[in-house]
């Protein structure tokens, strides 16, 4: 085939930057000599360099927006227009949609179910397909390559690791005399994720008793840094927040035994490369959001308090509006009561039961 410049448009948080690494690998399957750019907001912009083949990232930035909104606009437009074979956006906002419009003759995007959102898109789209929430992420994500006949596995692509983050993140665990470990990850993007406090406190004390280092993962943002300070001090406690990059983690995450934590990147990172989770979960959808095996190609449609299938294990609290997929209880942001009201002590056990199936 010859060479075809496609546009990814993906314009959410850093979970969706990551699964849409799936379509971008199956793109390059299929269109053997293409180049892929991804339309990214700016936020997102440290997952986004570390996707395998991406030839350029373009970004819009909601400062920028606040300040000077058509201006960035115009930028964008001079970017993207009619530079592409084809464009494939991956959420159904109307800017995301009217970017991948202008982009290419050919456009593929996600809209809305309600038509009286969607059918201005629907015109001006080349193919289009309806965002199911009740459907994981992945799925949705790989759905445009159906408009292609492009046969696919529902896998999520895990990020390589390069040998020299390899050397200098064992040679990290070397100097602090560490060989088996699990990784324990308390924050999230936002807020309304986070495990409180005293139940993260519990949690990570018990965990001590386990006999086993305990590497406290973390990024440099306000609320990894504000984390960073409440967590214990324990024999086994590594707090390594704000000491890590992102791809530093995935090598971290590589050589780690376990991942147990928050619904949040990292959690998907150490799901794509077939860790043992333990996932705390708040309001979020699991249908959608839920940890994606590989091993057997699924997620979660249970209803309980618990789910567990292959090498994940998800806590959710038993509450009748849980999950109701908002951001928090007041849906800005804030907090989310159902997180506490899930035990530190279930957590623990699931993972001591784990640990004693090592034989360590």
């Amino acid at each position: 085939m010859k060479k075809n410049k496609i546009l990814v448009i993906i314009q959410r948080s850093n979970g969706d930057v990551f699964f849409s690494g799936s379509l971008i690998n199956n793109l390059k399957k299929y269109f053997l000599d293409c180049q892929i750019d991804l339309l990214i907001n700016d936020d997102t912009i440290q997952i986004a360099k570390i996707i395998p083949g991406i030839n350029k990232i373009i970004n819009f930035s909601y400062k920028k927006k606040d300040f000077n909104r058509w201006k960035q606009e115009r930028e964008i437009f001079k970017k993207i227009y009619r530079k592409y074979n084809l464009a494939i956006n991956l959420t159904a906002s109307d800017r995301s949609v009217l970017y991948s419009i202008i982009a290419a003759n050919k456009s593929v995007s996600a809209v809305e179910e309600k038509n009286a959102k969607s059918w201005w898109k629907k015109l001006f789209l080349t193919h289009f397909y309806t965002f199911d929430t009740n459907k994981h992420i992945i799925v949705n994500n790989l759905k445009p390559l159906e408009f292609f006949g492009i046969k696919y596995e529902k896998k999520v692509s895990s990020i390589p690791v390069s040998r020299n983050c390899l050397i200098d993140v064992s040679n990290k665990l070397k100097n602090l005399d560490v060989e088996n470990f699990l990784i324990f990850h308390p924050s999230s993007q936002y807020n309304y994720k986070i495990y409180p406090q005293e139940k993260r406190n519990k949690l990570l004390n018990l965990l001590e008793k386990l006999e086993i280092p305990i590497i406290v993962s973390g990024g440099n943002s306000k609320i990894d840094l504000q984390i960073k300070d409440t967590i214990p001090k324990g024999r086994n406690i590594i707090n390594l927040i704000g000491e890590t990059s992102i791809e530093e983690f995935i090598g971290l995450s590589h050589l780690s035994m376990a991942y147990i934590g928050m619904d949040t990147l990292n959690m998907h990172i150490a799901a794509s490369q077939n860790k043992r989770v333990f996932a705390i979960f708040g309001p979020t959808n699991l249908k959608m959001w839920s940890p994606w095996s590989n091993i057997s190609m699924s997620s979660t449609n249970g209803d309980s308090h618990i789910h567990e299938y292959e090498n994940i294990t998800i806590f959710q609290a038993d509450f009748p509006c849980v999950p109701c997929g908002k951001a928090g209880c007041n849906d800005r942001h804030d907090e989310s009561l159902c997180l506490n009201h899930i035990d530190p002590e279930l957590v623990y056990r699931k993972v001591r039961n784990f640990i004693n199936d090592q034989q360590i």
